[in-house]
């Protein structure tokens, strides 16, 4: 490895040699990726200006379909975010006042933020320890442990695939089955995610409960240029009350069959997300071809003190690559951006810790997995554009921090 200061690789990158300057490594750079499909975004985006039709409509219908196709689902509904997907499931499956719907306590806020905005009460499970997915056992624990007089009251799961990788879905399934319960999937970090089940079949993230929530936040691995986000479902009933639902509940237009929202997809979004849908393979090829040489290079720089993701479902599409630290994690964060190396802490609270959420009544060490995530993890830079240097970088700044005595 490099020591400070000094190039790891040939003349030709942008790291210069001597001088002590640093190589850029931002933590995500959208502007390479805009580059490769300028032409083809301007284009449709031209289409919806001329037709002057930006809400719903062909552009709208198109996506659907092909995201639909794309998650081996029967049926899409674009909507306003990943936010309001999972919010409008949530509205749609009859949840609210008073009901229960079970989650893990770490994950983005929107996942426990929209069962409380219903109405209904989140009922945490710590996450598996490695994967920082929803523990399965501990998901019986905390149904077992509910009180007989508000078994009533539980009404859904909703499981969330992080960081790009499926939670353990059949035990997940079964479970519910067993209580008849709904199953909403918080998919946002996980479009194109596969699990396997005993029997040997696949399935894609969103596919498997009753509803999937994706979000198109332009950090995704499908970003779309502002907010967006789709729900998906195999239901038919589901899919035409998901439409009405977010039109204000209208069906014909004006005509109220239940209380709705203003859930809409932009037009404009929908035409650019069917741009780079044709490239999300590729892109998320690039982030698993970044992952394995991260993987690569940890391995030979013999870097003890920190734990790489692990890699336990079918398909990860890495919307995020993040290592355990196990000491000082937010001084190799401070490290590595005076390395300029951007990084990023998801999540440093736990949704049980959160101000908003004290009335729930959990204490601080009831979730411990959750709490050792989120004071140990730290996301690297995995975006498909990085480059070999980039990487190599990486790695070496780490490897540096831990074996100068930081």
């Amino acid at each position: 490895m490099a020591r400070h200061g000094e190039a790891s690789f040939g003349e030709g990158n942008d790291f210069v040699k001597k001088g002590g300057n640093t190589l850029k490594v931002p933590l995500l750079d959208l502007r390479k990726q805009f580059e490769s499909i300028k032409d083809e975004v301007v284009a449709v985006t031209e289409q919806v200006y001329e037709s002057q039709q930006f809400i719903l409509g062909p552009k709208v219908e198109d996506l659907e379909q092909k995201i639909a196709e794309y998650c081996r689902c029967k049926y899409a509904v674009g909507v306003s975010s990943g936010t309001d997907a999972l919010l409008i499931s949530l509205m749609t499956a009859g949840v609210g006042s008073g009901d229960l719907v079970i989650t893990s306590p770490y994950t983005f806020f929107a996942t426990g933020g929209s069962i409380a905005r219903v109405g209904a009460k989140p009922v945490f499970v710590d996450i598996d320890e490695h994967t920082y997915n929803m523990d399965p056992e501990k998901l019986e624990e905390a149904v077992s442990s509910i009180k007989r007089k508000d078994r009533p009251k539980l009404k859904a799961i909703m499981p969330v695939h992080l960081f790009g990788q499926t939670a353990d879905m059949e035990p997940v399934l079964e479970l519910a089955k067993r209580h008849g319960l709904c199953v909403v999937e918080d998919a946002a970090q996980a479009i194109g995610a596969e699990y396997e089940f005993k029997d040997g079949a696949i399935r894609r993230a969103g596919s498997m409960g009753e509803y999937g929530c994706f979000s198109f936040f332009p950090s995704k691995n499908l970003g779309a240029f502002g907010d967006a986000g789709m729900v998906t479902t195999n239901d038919a009933d589901l899919y035409e009350r998901l439409k009405m639902m977010r039109g204000h509940g209208a069906k014909p237009k004006y005509f109220h069959k239940i209380i709705g929202g203003n859930f809409r997809i932009d037009a404009l979004q929908a035409a650019i997300l069917s741009v780079k849908l044709k490239y999300l393979d590729h892109w998320t090829k690039g982030r698993i071809e970044n992952a394995r040489r991260y993987r690569e290079l940890f391995q030979t720089a013999g870097v003890k003190e920190i734990t790489l993701p692990l890699e336990k479902e079918k398909r990860h599409i890495y919307n995020q690559f993040v290592i355990k630290v196990r000491h000082k994690r937010d001084e190799l964060r401070k490290f590595l951006d005076s390395k300029g190396v951007g990084t990023e802490v998801y999540y440093p609270v736990s949704l049980h810790n959160q101000e908003c959420f004290q009335y729930l009544g959990y204490g601080n060490g009831d979730f411990p997995a959750s709490n050792r995530a989120a004071s140990t993890t730290l996301a690297l830079p995995i975006f498909s554009e990085l480059t070999a240097d980039q990487i190599f970088y990486v790695v070496d700044s780490i490897k540096e921090f831990f074996s100068t005595g930081h």
